[in-house]
């Protein structure tokens, strides 16, 4: 998958957070952290924007068990195309080529 696909998919995993209803926004929160806990242990140090949609691109069924363990009680927080790709865009402000949005 090309990383400008992959930005375009995290961003509106992020826009569709954003509409998530406010009761139900601090389990989502919560499952976003998780996911990129598990992003910073998987990528470890530096990595590239690249580097990550690669990651992305290899699945992201992996979410779903950290989704559930977070927000039991809350079977909408397990929605992976919202948090997941929520995740994923808050996490590539943190590549080494990342430029307030682009790639460097």
């Amino acid at each position: 998958m090309r990383s400008e696909i992959a930005f375009f998919q995290w961003e509106q995993g992020q826009r569709r957070l954003q509409t998530v209803p406010a009761a139900q926004r601090r389990a989502f929160e919560r499952v976003c952290e998780r996911i990129v806990d598990e992003l910073r242990r998987r990528l470890g140090g530096a990595f590239t924007s690249s580097e990550l949609a690669e990651l992305y691109d290899t699945g992201t069924d992996w979410c779903l068990p950290l989704a559930v363990a977070t927000a039991p009680e809350n079977p909408a927080a397990w929605d992976v195309s919202i948090v997941a790709d929520a995740a994923f865009a808050r996490y590539a402000r943190e590549a080494v080529d990342f430029a307030g949005g682009r790639r460097r």
